[in-house]
């Protein structure tokens, strides 16, 4: 993993010293002695990660901190905050002004390189879900970037797992004003419960006396239901092998027993906004890839969608030998339409026509709109004969009721033709298939409409 990591520290030997360590893993290390130049590195260059020092003249590391955050453009950078301060005060202050974690000073060189690597597996995740959602249109980058703004008064939901009930009961008391909070002392059980419920976090105590805490961890993240749910871990004093073994696993975070109430909130906080945060990323992912194949005015797929999947149909047809059929279908004399009711009474037919459509063929049946009046029904696994009888249950189901417009309540009778036609030997490509349909269609149309014609064989 290679990665550009912002050293900030006003100490020369301190830059050296963390530069060093990091460019003996093949990091590529840019530094900067204050804070202000630390905001301009990150406004004209990529940086992957921050290590900033706290205790700076001028504009110290919390100030930074919160400066960075509040920057939509340049807040998915992670920061670490690396100082000689070791109070639990200071840990809170810099994870509420949006610290990722806080190191304390001697750093730890294997605590330093884990939870480095491990804040850029979860940076390259989100800027991956950036890249795509900021390529949605109803979604503007700035609403992207600032997902997280405000949600926090939600109530989050967190799953804990601990093998004593004293520390149970101080844990959900210390996180009680930011979270409902289930508590489980057997870890299977836990794995079950975590994939089957809506968590935002799973906390792991590793204070049990039979059962390796980081097994669990592990299962959580081989679960694709629980694979992008933070799991933060508490570990005793000094356990440098687990923190870090747990890092590689793809802990998100830990904390060190005893435990700070406000330092335990803070860093659930940090965990439960990143959560949110890449969960709307992939919803705008999602949405992304619905507009990109969906018809926006009848909700059914495009052309765009029709042309891959067709190809793929096709293929699997002929690969297994099974029938595939193809009907396309135009509304009759919707021009007319258009042109005595208007364009908004034509999107009116046109979503009435799709629903029906959507209503009248088979679950495993593609329907699409082909553009402008015309639609399209691939059918896997379908002979001609059966092809023929679903579109006949669809033309019928077109005539038999009128169409009628929301806004002045007219009743329109309306049919519509169809075309279909068969993959048989003589059919060699998709192409040729929804050819033949067509000329099927401009045959029921010339020989007077509201009619089902099949491709001759």
């Amino acid at each position: 993993m290679t990665a550009r990591i912002l050293v900030v520290d006003d100490i020369p030997a301190n830059v050296k010293l963390l530069e060093a360590r990091l460019v003996a893993e093949y990091f590529e290390v840019l530094t900067a002695d204050n804070g202000p130049d630390a905001l301009a590195i990150c406004e004209r260059t990529q940086v992957d990660l921050i290590l900033l020092d706290i205790m700076m003249p001028g504009m110290d590391g919390f100030e930074v901190c919160e400066r960075i955050k509040a920057n939509p453009r340049i807040a998915h950078i992670p920061v670490v905050m690396v100082t000689a301060l070791d109070q639990s005060a200071d840990r809170v202050r810099g994870l509420k002004a949006g610290a990722d974690d806080f190191l304390t000073k001697p750093v730890n060189d294997l605590q330093l390189i884990s939870r480095v690597k491990s804040l850029l597996r979860l940076k390259t995740l989100s800027d991956e879900l950036r890249t795509r959602a900021e390529t949605a249109r109803n979604i503007g980058i700035e609403d992207v970037l600032r997902l997280g703004e405000g949600r926090l008064e939600e109530g989050a939901h967190v799953l804990l797992v601990d093998g004593r009930a004293n520390s149970q009961e101080r844990i959900i008391r210390a996180l009680k004003p930011i979270a409902e909070v289930t508590a489980m002392s057997d870890p299977q059980a836990a794995l079950f419960e975590a994939a089957e419920s809506a968590f935002e976090l799973v906390i792991v105590n590793s204070n049990f006396e039979d059962y390796d805490p980081l097994r669990l961890c592990s299962q959580l993240r081989s679960l694709e239901r629980t694979r992008f749910l933070p799991v933060l871990l508490i570990t005793e004093q000094g356990a440098d092998e687990m923190t870090v073994r747990a890092l590689e696993l793809g802990v998100n975070d830990y904390i060190v027993r005893p435990i700070d109430g406000n330092e335990l909130v803070a860093r659930c906080l940090t965990q439960i906004r990143r959560k949110r945060y890449n969960d709307r990323l992939r919803a705008s992912v999602q949405h992304t890839i619905e507009l990109a194949v969906t018809d926006a005015l009848t909700g059914l797929n495009n052309r765009r969608y029709l042309d891959n999947h067709l190809s793929v149909l096709f293929k699997r047809s002929m690969v297994r030998g099974r029938p595939l059929s193809v009907l396309i279908t135009d509304i009759d004399r919707f021009k007319t339409v258009n042109d005595t009711y208007g364009h908004d009474a034509g999107d009116q037919v046109l979503k009435e026509f799709a629903s029906r459509i959507r209503s009248t063929v088979r679950g495993a049946d593609l329907a699409c709109r082909y553009g402008g009046e015309e639609f399209v029904v691939v059918m896997p696994d379908t002979p001609a004969d059966v092809a023929a009888a679903i579109a006949e249950r669809l033309r019928a189901a077109v005539e038999s009721m009128p169409f009628t417009l929301r806004d002045t309540g007219h009743a329109l009778n309306v049919t519509a033709s169809f075309g279909i036609s068969s993959r048989i030997d003589a059919v060699e490509t998709a192409d040729q298939l929804i050819k033949q349909a067509d000329l099927a269609l401009y045959a029921a149309k010339n020989s007077g409409r509201n009619r089902v014609v099949a491709a001759a064989a």
